[in-house]
């Protein structure tokens, strides 16, 4: 199967205050994007693959935090909140008040055809464990894996932060025919 990256990086985008899109799309090579941090008095950071980049030359105010929170809803009991129809996880940093004062916007990708080198290992039923630091692809390839299996077998996938099926009532298309079934706090 040929790879296929989808990434509704535009998406992720329209939450963006119009300062810090523009700075990414100077940037460009978002497709090596891992997520966007920011916090409160600190200068905002894009970390890609291969290192940190300043997005802007001032510092994260509290009216870009807020602004940000506005764009994007609500946040679960676990601080993160998503984007209906997208992978992208956006998690909270909060003072002991409760108030926003970080945020870390993640690019959330589905990228097709990477479960090949373990699809034999996937569909022998025997159970695997997968091991990495953040952003080598340990997530995207559990929903590969996912998509896969449910062409041939029930699959039903218990998100507990919506990290492989998206967030909103719809799953992402990239979990194909597996059902998806969303916990409502962490610890259930």
């Amino acid at each position: 199967m040929e790879r296929r990256i989808t990434d509704d990086i535009d998406r992720l985008k329209e939450v963006l205050p119009d300062e810090l899109c523009h700075s990414l799309d100077q940037l460009g090579h978002t497709d090596e994007l891992l997520e966007i941090v920011l916090d409160l008095g600190r200068v905002p950071t894009a970390r890609y693959v291969d290192g940190e980049i300043t997005l802007l030359d001032r510092e994260v105010s509290r009216a870009d935090i807020d602004a940000i929170d506005h764009n994007i809803g609500d946040f679960d009991a676990d601080n993160r909140a998503g984007m209906e129809r997208t992978l992208h996880r956006i998690s909270a940093i909060r003072n002991r008040k409760g108030t926003i004062v970080g945020l870390t916007c993640r690019v959330g990708r589905a990228v097709y055809g990477t479960i090949a080198i373990i699809q034999d290992l996937v569909e022998s039923g025997q159970s695997i464990l997968m091991l990495g630091p953040p952003g080598v692809g340990k997530t995207t390839m559990l929903r590969e894996a996912a998509r896969v299996l449910a062409e041939s077998k029930r699959v039903v996938i218990v998100d507990t932060s919506n990290e492989i099926g998206g967030d909103g009532d719809v799953p992402h298309p990239a979990v194909g025919k597996a059902r998806r079934m969303q916990v409502s706090r962490p610890e259930r």
